[in-house]
């Protein structure tokens, strides 16, 4: 049984913005469509770009784990995470300016140039052949250019649902899903048949394709309030519950790519084949596609916060009772694919919902993006620290199992205290 908690007022923060005149004016309670046809085509379109954006973010594995053994096989791990690494920081730091300039122009000026720029960095990586050339087009240029879809893509849905949020959100997140177990699969069967730069030149076609369609369907619905301004503003972090909650984001992400980066070197590195190590990729996304899309319709029944929170419950279980005992059994490894993908889908599609239960719709660019901008150091230092744990204890992987399970149950304390700083310690209260 769980109790109904009303939407906590306009924050202090938010008050304090619209006395000073930096950000906003807010336009009172607004209505949401909560479907029909323009609502869902913007999900589709947020969709799209999501299999672009976070597909090959969920890729990673298979493209560090060739490049790794190909290309850059004379650099050690730690030195080859940091290409991806520093993608993923990027992905997200990037959108401290993107969240706000969304909120006040709307995503068609940034998705369009985006787009174009990931194609062209996709298609720059095929023919890259150095460290720094890896550096540069893979990190740097993709990365920044995928924030400008990535937190488009995520905030313009809550401009059309309210009440289905939570499944909306988790509906548009499966895209990364999907791509994630589309894309290290048809990349093991082109590195075999037609090589390296066809096979990620194919890649960058396909997100053409898809971001064509993003460019269509995405928009902002809502006005932007006046004297809403399009420069991050750090002081929302001075909101408690905001603050923890972003520190729970951190402690998450922190974590959640290590499994994604290292879960094919594992495989390789305790004698499984080259073919059953890249399946376990998949096999991950495809059960993130589950926990993206069913436990969304879950949390608008009994609050973000709490289905956070039983999702890091799990893969806290998955990491220390099935993946640290059991990790070197074929069924073990298998298991904990499914429920760490699972697990970690819906804090993915959900953490959003959670920040849109801290602001006013208006402003959840802004705190959207200020939360990941920070969390954006955990995904530029967790595989490098990850790869050195390993190289620290000479090629054995149980440290990184208890520091991956270590940091989801930090996690897990800061997102609870961030609701109990909103609503109280009942563990029954919906938020």
């Amino acid at each position: 049984m769980f109790v109904v908690q009303a939407d906590a007022p306009q924050t202090e923060n938010e008050k304090g913005d619209e006395e000073s005149g930096r950000a906003v004016t807010l336009l009172g309670e607004e209505t949401y469509p909560e479907g029909g046809l323009e609502a869902w085509l913007v999900v589709f379109g947020s969709w799209c770009g999501l299999v672009a954006a976070l597909g090959i973010l969920n890729s990673i594995g298979a493209l560090q784990t060739y490049v790794a053994r190909h290309q850059l096989s004379d650099y050690d791990e730690g030195t080859v995470g940091w290409i991806f690494s520093l993608y993923t920081a990027l992905v997200f730091f990037c959108g401290v300016y993107i969240g706000p300039l969304f909120d006040k122009y709307g995503p068609r000026w940034l998705v369009g140039p985006g787009s174009i720029v990931v194609v062209a960095a996709v298609m720059i990586t095929s023919i890259c052949t150095e460290y720094w050339h890896f550096i540069l087009c893979f990190g740097f240029l993709n990365g920044i250019a995928s924030s400008f879809l990535f937190t488009p893509s995520i905030t313009a849905v809550g401009h059309y649902f309210r009440e289905k949020r939570g499944l909306a959100s988790g509906i548009a997140s499966t895209g990364g899903g999907v791509g994630g177990v589309i894309f290290p699969l048809m990349l093991e069967s082109l590195f075999k048949r037609v090589g390296w730069g066809w096979a990620i030149r194919t890649l960058g076609f396909i997100c053409l394709f898809l971001l064509i369609f993003s460019n269509i369907f995405l928009k902002k619905r809502l006005p932007a309030p006046k004297n809403i301004s399009p420069h991050p503003d750090f002081r929302i972090l001075k909101d408690k519950a905001f603050f923890l909650l972003t520190l729970g984001v951190f402690l998450l992400e922190f974590g959640l790519f290590i499994p994604l980066a290292y879960i094919s070197s594992y495989a390789l590195a305790h004698g499984f084949s080259e073919g059953f190590a890249f399946q376990l990729l998949p096999i991950m996304n495809g059960a993130s596609v589950i926990g993206r899309a069913v436990p969304g319709w879950w949390a608008d029944k009994i609050g973000p916060f709490n289905s956070n929170m039983i999702s890091l419950g799990i893969t806290i279980f998955a990491c220390f009772v099935v993946w640290l005992p059991f990790g070197a059994t074929t069924p073990g490894l298998v298991i904990f694919s499914i429920l760490f993908g699972f697990s970690t889908g819906n804090n993915i599609s959900i953490t959003p919902v959670c920040v849109s239960r801290l602001c006013s719709i208006h402003h959840y660019g802004r705190y959207y993006a200020t939360c990941y901008t920070i969390v954006s150091i955990a995904c530029l230092i967790g595989i490098p620290i990850a790869g050195s744990i390993v190289t620290a204890a000479d090629g054995a992987f149980w440290p990184l199992i208890v520091f991956t399970g270590l940091t989801q149950v930090l996690s897990f304390g800061a997102i609870y205290a961030s609701k109990v700083v909103s609503v109280g310690w009942d563990p029954r209260t919906i938020f």
